[in-house]
């Protein structure tokens, strides 16, 4: 089986290694504890490769493989007949791999994609009557996508005072931040955030029960969780081409959150 899915990755020009999983492993715990297999991108001195660690009483198998566009589909299964999904592929610059939502029934590489698009994504595509062939790419007319987000022209002029400059977008747990040259921000939650103490950001409460040595470390950040964020003029990071939006679009984070492969992942600005 391992022999079969190395094959796929090499037609589409990516290395891969297979491994156990083993509790070493411990920023992937969660995937020790149920049987999820553990999938990354790492890099050597070859460059980059796919690494995926599978549990002994988990499996992977590769249930769609479109060498030509460089991605592949894997499904992942548990003891427990628990099942998710993983797209792994090439966008632009970079390999990556992404649980997929079952939303609607992911049956191959294309409706993977489409599940990743939020649902104001798809209405947009809708309103603007998006051809087919078009409505995936990464600059359509309902939307401009970099990576993992996606922006949507808006109706709005945030008061002058409230926009932020050279601000990130980041989806936390340590993933490299999207730097846009404008912000506004409108909502959501205050939370706090550290590197090791709270990745995905905890609020005033949590904070303030920590040991108070932990609460006085330098590294912690106020920051919004799930606001409605507005952007405007560049956006850049090291993996994807500039972007530039001439006008404020509403920015939204891709739907992998909602994988039960990927419940840590939050929407962090």
């Amino acid at each position: 089986m391992n022999g079969m899915i190395e094959k796929k990755f090499d037609e589409m020009g990516a290395r891969v290694r297979i491994r156990p999983l083993v509790a070493r492993d411990t920023r992937w715990s969660r995937g020790v504890l149920t049987g999820w297999p553990r999938l990354d991108v790492l890099r050597d001195r070859k460059g980059e490769y796919f690494d995926i660690a599978v549990p002994d009483d988990g499996s992977i198998e590769v249930v769609d493989f479109r060498p030509d566009d460089r991605h592949l589909l894997l499904l992942a299964r548990t003891p427990k007949g628990d099942k998710a999904k993983f797209l792994c592929g090439h966008d632009e610059r970079q390999w990556f791999v992404c649980a997929v939502p079952e939303r609607e029934g992911v049956r191959d590489v294309i409706t993977a994609k489409r599940a990743l698009q939020p649902e104001a994504v798809r209405e947009k595509i809708a309103e603007k009557h998006v051809k087919p062939e078009r409505q995936l790419r990464r600059r359509n007319e309902a939307y401009i996508r970099q990576g993992e987000w996606f922006f949507v022209a808006a109706d709005v002029e945030p008061p002058a005072g409230e926009v932020l400059r050279n601000e990130p977008l980041s989806r936390g747990g340590g993933s490299k931040p999207h730097m846009v040259d404008f912000i506004y921000r409108l909502g959501g939650t205050l939370v706090l955030v550290h590197k090791r103490h709270a990745p995905s950001g905890i609020t005033e409460g949590q904070f303030r029960a920590l040991p108070e040595d932990v609460r006085k470390q330098p590294g912690w950040t106020r920051m919004a969780r799930d606001p409605e964020v507005y952007a405007k003029g560049r956006v850049r990071h090291p993996d994807h081409k500039t972007i530039v939006l001439e006008s404020w679009h509403r920015v939204f984070m891709n739907t992998e959150a909602q994988s039960p492969a990927a419940a840590n992942v939050v929407f962090l600005d």
